[in-house]
């Protein structure tokens, strides 16, 4: 389905590795751009296959999200009860780990990995899947915080409409997908998340874990 063992494909991503090594990072992000092109381009002609990886992502990156979102909420209500004036971030990070689940697996692709999530990726390095901000006057709902809200119920764009019309993706599905540079066939493999939570008050960090 997907040619991991193309000769093109395989220089690439031994460049990237070596870039990163080098933390020529601006030349790693190029190089992850043209890689992505390259996996899309095969994933998108091959959707049904990938269709229950990609559903099943979806619903482990949803609960993810939840859990975090639960947890933040009830960690904000909890301090801003004390000092009203704090603000809580929290981000989703894919696990750390290359998927397991993977169906290519060699010994280099852990370092790609670290390359993918780090500073070959500078928006998900900062900010994850999904970055939520709870300050005062601003704790808004689960739906809202995963895009779903205004009548959008799927952010499938670029997928093939009547094959994933009932998959519910949810925004930060989208954002893997569209603005960051994980091929679609890096991510929907993963199954773990990490999940970031700080909390300040002023510009200063009262919590951290």
């Amino acid at each position: 389905m997907i040619h991991y063992h193309d000769y093109n494909l395989q220089l690439i991503e031994r460049e990237i590795r070596h870039c990163y090594i080098r933390e020529n990072y601006k030349q790693v992000e190029c190089l992850l751009r043209v890689r992505k092109e390259m996996l899309n381009e095969q994933a998108m002609s091959h959707q049904e296959e990938l269709l229950p990886d990609i559903i099943a992502f979806n619903e482990a990156l949803r609960d993810a999200l939840k859990v975090m979102y639960d947890r933040a909420l009830s960690l904000y209500q909890q301090v801003s009860a004390i000092q009203p004036n704090i603000q809580l971030e929290a981000k989703c990070f894919l696990d750390y780990n290359y998927p397991k689940t993977h169906p290519y697996q060699a010994d280099y692709r852990e370092d790609l990995w670290e390359a993918l999530s780090n500073s070959g990726n500078r928006y998900y390095e900062t900010h994850g899947t999904a970055y939520l901000v709870f300050n005062k006057g601003n704790c808004g709902s689960f739906d809202s915080f995963i895009g779903m809200v205004d009548g959008i119920t799927n952010w499938n764009e670029h997928f093939d409409p009547l094959l994933t019309k009932d998959l519910h993706l949810i925004e930060p599905f989208h954002s893997l997908f569209e603005h960051m540079n994980f091929a679609l066939t890096d991510f929907i493999f993963v199954r773990e998340f990490n999940w970031d939570f700080s909390i300040t008050n002023d510009d200063t960090f009262l919590y951290k874990a």
